[in-house]
């Protein structure tokens, strides 16, 4: 593929409750041999950001066009052009799938085969390696943005958007429930996590910043990350932390699965012989500083609690998509309290 080809960029907006219909509008510019007759539709629903959809010919079922319609709103949430740069900076590296068009509430983009992962397969022995390996390749990619993390900027506009009152009363009443002192213990939590992490030796690196498990496929030896939305300049330990949270799943979340110390510290060791190497050269990876990396990866995960407690909070009035995000951001401050002491004390 040739990754230095214009992306083409279409002005109309498709309709998310008439997505079959209108598909063809936009495949008709992308693959003009499909005649309207043939094209057969998936729709995919494990994200809860965004309508995805599935488009192919029965000529050949093979090559999958994804069509992604951004959620109501996300844009507050999302900067789409910094999204659709991140998707072509990766491509070119090869550690993207192909991006076909770009429309006014959405992207086509190539289907990767495989797998999504699974609460077991994302520790299993012959995948974590690959995903240690990939992440620090993407860590690598030397993007011009400026090297400024976007943690706590993100955090704080995404706390800003919590609104005072849900408009929806059954979100009102659980919110009050599970939120009785409101947003402030988060606007303090967000305030003393910058006052102590943001000084670390932490490097600041490209970063994927939601490698949830549905957001890895795996096929065949080889892992691909999807879903650059939420990607940029970021902490590497935020990443990986956040990337650990994960390991408990998203619709019925069970920290239990959080991974062990010992699972991290063979993971950091990966990780760091692929981020340390430079071309051919292997490079040694000393101890101390799997430990420093360790100590940071944890301290940061409870960062990732607080982000997406928070970017759930707002999801709750935004969002479309049935998904309880009160209880989930409930749940992620839960979590962030359980451990606090433990990680800021390593």
């Amino acid at each position: 593929t040739n990754a230095s080809m214009e992306v083409p960029s279409f002005e109309f907006f498709l309709d998310e409750e008439r997505i079959e219909e209108c598909a063809y509008q936009l495949l008709s510019r992308i693959r003009a041999s499909w005649s309207p007759t043939e094209l057969r539709f998936k729709t995919f629903t494990d994200g809860i950001t965004n309508k995805l959809i599935g488009c192919w010919s029965e000529k050949n079922p093979k090559d999958i066009v994804l069509i992604r319609i951004y959620g109501k709103n996300t844009d507050l949430i999302i900067d789409r052009k910094a999204e659709t740069r991140n998707f072509k900076l990766l491509q070119k590296s090869g550690y993207a799938p192909q991006l076909y068009a770009i429309f006014g509430n959405g992207l086509a983009y190539e289907y990767i085969h495989g797998e999504i992962l699974t609460l077991e397969t994302v520790r299993a022995p012959h995948i974590y390696p690959l995903i240690a390996t990939m992440l620090a390749k993407v860590h690598k990619v030397n993007n011009q943005d400026s090297r400024k993390p976007q943690l706590w900027h993100l955090l704080k506009q995404y706390l800003k958007l919590v609104p005072k009152t849900y408009s929806n009363p059954e979100n009102q009443r659980l919110y009050a429930e599970k939120f009785p002192d409101g947003i402030e213990p988060l606007y303090s939590e967000a305030l003393s996590f910058e006052e102590k992490l943001s000084h670390s030796s932490c490097k600041v690196v490209f970063c994927h910043n939601d490698l949830l498990l549905a957001n890895i496929i795996h096929d065949q030896g080889k892992v691909t990350f999807i879903d650059y939305e939420y990607a940029g300049c970021n902490y590497q330990a935020y990443d990986i932390g956040n990337h650990f949270t994960e390991f408990a799943g998203v619709s019925s979340v069970d920290y239990s699965n959080y991974p062990s110390s010992d699972f991290q510290h063979a993971w950091l060791k990966i990780y760091l012989k692929e981020f340390n190497s430079n071309g051919n050269c292997t490079a040694e990876v000393t101890d101390e500083e799997i430990e420093e990396l360790y100590i940071q990866v944890n301290k940061f995960a409870l960062v990732a609690h607080l982000m997406w407690a928070s970017w759930a909070l707002v999801q709750a009035e935004l969002s479309c998509i049935d998904f309880d995000f009160i209880s989930y951001a409930a749940t992620r401050m839960e979590e962030l309290f359980c451990k606090k002491e433990k990680f800021l004390s390593l």
